[in-house]
């Protein structure tokens, strides 16, 4: 039976920027006027587009998917184009889940996993039994442009990727704390769970990324280098949630039922089981102003911080100037077991 947690105190042999902020930053250019994308043809709504040997085309690209701001589908696909250096380790060899909305954010869309018969050579694909309905599923694997702008034409405005890849399937390259609000809360109070966490993990002497959602909440993702199988990298994230809970329990809840959570901020820790998908950083989101699920350094992790922030139209730059602050999820992973010791356990 899991001991009952103990609010943690913070470390005393380190600063807070001694234990988080010390990994260097990954520096990257997005692609800039040397772009290797040529573009082939441009006819009426079309374009076609060749990324590295490989031709994609690109339809309706005058398609309207933000009607509030008139964003056009066009625009997304921009974005993808010159954001692909950046996003593509965080799709690599990863099942993709595609949220699909070919009419724009304010139509009703629909899940798609399963690649079809028709999807072109530079496409690789990977077949999966589903652990529900024994079926076998042929996700698509993101890993290069021409892919990354094939799936977003699809309409799949976010890039859903799995926390394991297909090499090690079982095992995650990190877990997720998603701290998910309801509609009574606060971001103010979003943020004041962020904090809570980080106080958790300095105390555990753990390395961790944040980054927003893109929509209400925010995601905290800690790596562990696909050393440790599902279920003990979802107890650890068990474990994480409970002693966060436990420092703002006024706002808070490990209550997955909605009728039951009420007008509190999940930390949701269930994310952790293979198959579990969330939005990748840097990946578009399907609300209002084109968000960015943007990650965030801790310095900007306060009152301040506002997802509105952080856009299709401002990302590019602000990678460029701040580099990739997300990379070191993809590195080395954290000793779970010496977290719990540093944590009482």
């Amino acid at each position: 039976m899991p001991r009952h947690p103990v609010s943690p105190g913070l470390r005393s042999d380190k600063s807070a920027k001694e234990v988080i902020e010390n990994n260097d930053v990954m520096p990257v250019k997005t692609n800039d006027q040397d772009s290797p994308v040529l573009e082939l043809t441009v006819s009426g709504n079309d374009r076609v587009v060749k990324l590295n040997g490989n031709t994609v085309k690109l339809s309706n690209v005058h398609k309207i998917y933000w009607p509030d701001e008139k964003i056009t589908k066009g625009q997304m696909l921009k974005y993808y184009e010159k954001m692909a250096p950046v996003i593509l380790p965080y799709l690599k060899d990863r099942p993709l889940s595609l949220n699909r909305m070919p009419n724009g954010i304010k139509t009703k869309g629909f899940y798609h996993k399963d690649a079809g018969e028709n999807v072109p050579s530079f496409i690789v694909t990977e077949q999966v039994e589903s652990e529900s309905s024994g079926k076998i599923i042929d996700y698509i694997i993101c890993n290069n442009a021409a892919t990354l702008l094939y799936v977003a034409n699809l309409g799949s405005i976010e890039m859903n990727p799995w926390n394991s890849t297909r090499k090690k399937p079982d095992h995650p390259t990190y877990i997720v704390i998603d701290i998910d609000p309801s509609e009574g809360n606060s971001f103010d109070q979003v943020i004041d769970t962020a904090l809570a966490a980080t106080q958790v993990l300095q105390k555990a002497g753990a390395t961790y990324c944040i980054k927003t959602s893109g929509a209400t909440g925010l995601h905290i993702y800690i790596p562990l280098a696909a050393k440790y199988e599902y279920e003990h990298a979802k107890e650890f994230a068990r474990m994480i949630a409970l002693f966060t809970q436990e420092l703002v329990p006024e706002y808070t809840t490990l209550e997955r039922m909605l009728k039951k959570r009420g007008k509190r901020i999940y930390i949701d820790y269930l994310q952790n089981a293979k198959g579990q998908t969330l939005a990748s950083a840097y990946s578009v989101r399907p609300v209002a102003g084109a968000q960015v699920s943007a990650p965030i350094t801790l310095k900007e992790l306060n009152h301040r911080l506002r997802p509105e922030q952080f856009n299709i139209f401002n990302m590019e730059k602000r990678v460029n100037k701040l580099g990739d602050i997300f990379y070191m999820v993809l590195g080395k992973g954290n000793n779970i077991r010496s977290c719990l010791r540093n944590l009482g356990y």
